[in-house]
């Protein structure tokens, strides 16, 4: 018998005998009761029920008591799988490297954060010029669980005072609290009810930063619907502080955002009602009156101020070039029709930054970067050479830097930072992790596939070399495709542990991502949302075809907006997949502009209000909408957070337990609800191992495995 199961081993799913088998396929779960009111909603003249109505209160016992309910039986479902144990420990023991950020000089000190491993927080170290070092801020003493997290931070210009946030329990709600950077002291009372909101030093007299009214009713799932932009001045209380933008009928924004120029002489604001387009606006800081002039007052466009020279003031904007270009403008007479192209528009899009007096473009090429170095003059001075294929991050530096940081990765080598010298276009190593992963292990691969419309679709495929595509390999299929958010190639620990498992991941650029430009966005927006779920779904259908997996080995995983394509696609092609993996997702597209700041998302969206045709095409696609009676549903495990104010966990809950009501068959629906924890931002390394050994335990265990595969391959 023992030669048998040797001999199957490598079978996944027909290894196991015959009396294991039955026992999983009658194993059933009995979920938590969850009770239906007749609660419902009318639009344009047809009835919603909404039975689950009561989980949208997080403040209630009854809430709460759901929540302790279905994490009982999560984790007692998830304690079970025999090699979860065996995961964590791998995780902590491939995420105990060293890691650090690129330095940056401020005042007499070069600062930089460090990680020794298994921090559940990165520390703020510093050195002085004779090369000491010391801590100067470690938010691992903020709190007793690493729940209490850095959030923003800046320095005045000369460096003697530093401002930072932090975050409690992951919440977008933060609190500010400015010290004396050479003595470390605390300079007075914390400044609190912070939200969406940088910080920048206007000289040493104090800051700018942004935040909502408190709402009434709950601070975690209330609407927050007017941002103003506030100066604090050193040394006074808050109940003090100047509104410099926001607050009035005619200045009515969700978003809005200021910032000193690195020369101190400008203000400069920007603001916005959604998440894509902004109005922008300057003040001369130096002038006798300082008026606010406007650059931009539509939000037809996205524009932003790169830097200044003088009054000349340089603009990345995407107004009428959808890949975004450079334009010059003096800031007396700063509308568009006074803008110069210094750096036209390409076929590619465009993210730039600034140091040392140059100007460094970084476009995207399917995906892939390619970088060149302009001077202020709109001259193109070189390529840069990079290490390979796959991300550059550039760190913006000052203007009198003579070397510029930058890191590389793709989805198989770990972020390796180089120096950049300025003036002769060389690349140093400086810094490169120590860490027991193997890249030449692994190859990554783009293809390209058409999409149901015909469009073609750039993907990247990771895998171990060697590997044979015969339909059984186990495979995350990743995406996003909303808010112009590009995704591309990166190294993640945790992606690495499923690698090592002989697991392929795949991650398509999708409609409504940034890749293309403005035109590849609103390509995959409001009423033509359905584009980015039938990109996805052919990507799945790709790698089916192609035989890198199957239906029974095929799982899609995405968060927030990548939440709702998992949603979206698990509830109109339950057939496709194997696992569902829907994280803190936008699932009830009715309600969701009716929680915090969640009306700014309806660019992308649009509203269940906005009329009747909108309404139709949402309630079409809405995952919590669509899921159906008697339909079996890929096993499915959705996870959230009770202190995520950004997509509140409502939408979760409430999927949940219709899932759970109307599931046909015993793939199970389980929800992992984080306590002390928001969006992502932040989270714990401690709790962010713990989720993803939880995650890829569910998904093997789903698939078949009774062992993990690369102890399988070693029978």
């Amino acid at each position: 018998m023992r030669k048998l199961v040797i001999l199957t081993i490598a079978a996944p799913l027909l290894w196991c005998s015959c009396e294991e088998k039955e026992e999983n396929k009658t194993m059933k779960l009995t979920y938590p009761e969850t009770k239906k009111t007749d609660v419902s909603d009318v639009y344009f003249n047809t009835e919603i029920k909404d039975p689950y109505r009561w989980l949208e209160d997080d403040r209630s016992e009854e809430t709460a008591g759901w929540v302790k309910a279905e994490n009982k039986l999560t984790h007692e479902f998830l304690e079970k799988i025999p090699f979860r144990q065996q995961l964590k420990e791998r995780l902590e023991e491939l995420w105990d490297y060293e890691k650090i950020s690129a330095p940056r000089k401020e005042g007499d000190y070069t600062y930089y954060y460090k990680n020794d491993g298994l921090q559940d927080q990165s520390v703020l170290y510093r050195k002085n010029d004779d090369g000491k070092e010391e801590v100067f801020l470690d938010p691992n003493t903020f709190s007793e669980d690493g729940t209490v997290s850095l959030g923003e931070t800046d320095f005045s210009k000369d460096g003697s005072l530093f401002a930072y946030s932090i975050s409690e329990g992951g919440s977008d709600w933060r609190k500010v609290i400015i010290m004396d950077a050479v003595s470390k002291e605390i300079k007075e009372d914390t400044l609190v009810n912070i939200k969406f909101s940088g910080i920048s030093w206007r000289n040493n007299e104090g800051i700018y930063y942004s935040s909502y009214d408190k709402p009434d009713g709950s601070e975690l799932s209330a609407k927050t619907d007017q941002h103003k932009l506030y100066f604090h001045k050193l040394g006074t209380p808050q109940s003090e502080d100047t509104v410099v933008f926001g607050g009035t009928p005619e200045q009515k924004n969700r978003y809005v955002g200021g910032g000193m120029s690195e020369d101190q002489r400008y203000l400069i604001i920007s603001a916005a009602n959604a998440t894509s387009g902004n109005k922008l606006f300057i003040m001369d800081m130096e002038a006798a009156k300082p008026e606010l002039t406007t650059i931009t007052d539509t939000e037809d466009s996205d524009s932003y101020i790169l830097d200044n020279n003088g009054s000349q003031l340089y603009i990345v904007t995407n107004l009428n070039a959808p890949n975004k270009k450079v334009v010059t403008v003096d800031a007396a007479d700063p509308k568009p029709e006074n803008w110069k192209d210094l750096i036209p528009e390409t076929e590619h899009v465009l993210n730039i930054t600034k140091c040392g007096g140059y100007l460094f473009t970084n476009y995207m090429v399917d995906a892939i970067s390619r970088v060149y170095q302009y001077d202020y003059e709109g001259q193109q001075v070189r390529e840069m050479e990079l290490p390979g294929i796959g991300t550059i991050g550039i760190y913006g530096g000052k203007e009198d830097q003579e070397k510029l940081y930058y890191s590389f990765t793709n989805y198989n080598v770990p972020a390796t930072l180089y120096t950049y010298s300025i003036e002769n276009g060389s690349s140093e190593l400086y810094w490169e992790p120590k860490i027991n992963f193997n890249p030449d292990d692994y190859i990554s691969e783009q293809v390209f596939y058409n999409s149901k419309d015909g469009t073609r679709v750039p993907m990247i495929i990771t895998y171990k070399r060697g590997i044979e595509f015969n339909g059984k390999n186990p495979t995350i299929l990743y995406g996003y495709g909303g808010f112009n958010v590009s995704l591309q190639p990166g190294f993640s620990t945790p992606n690495a542990i499923w690698l090592e498992q002989g697991g392929i991941y795949a991650v398509p650029n999708l409609r409504g991502g940034g890749e293309y430009g403005k035109k590849w966005h609103d390509a995959g927006t409001k009423m033509q949302k359905q584009n980015v779920f039938d990109d996805f779904i052919a990507a799945a259908e790709y790698l089916i075809k192609n035989q890198y997996t199957s239906p029974d080995y095929l799982a899609i995983r995405g968060g927030s907006n990548g939440g709702l394509l998992v949603g979206a696609t698990m509830t109109q092609r339950p057939d496709l997949m194997k696992v569902a993996l829907p994280a803190v997702g936008v699932l009830d597209m009715l309600r969701y502009h009716t929680f915090t700041a969640g009306a700014g998302w309806a660019y992308d969206y649009g509203t269940s209000e906005d009329n009747e045709a909108m309404f139709k095409y949402l309630m079409g696609y809405s995952p919590l909408h669509n899921i159906k009676e008697d339909t079996e549903y890929p096993a499915t495990l959705i996870t959230t957070a009770d202190h995520d104010d950004r997509v509140v966990p409502a939408h979760s809950f409430k999927f949940a337990a219709t899932l759970q009501e109307k599931q046909k068959g015993d793939n199970p629906i389980l929800i992992r609800i984080e306590t002390d924890a928001g969006h992502g931002a932040g989270t714990p390394i401690s709790k962010t191992i713990e989720q993803t050994a939880d995650v890829f335990g569910f998904t093997l265990y789903e698939m078949g495995y009774r062992k993990l595969p690369s102890d399988t391959e070693q029978q």
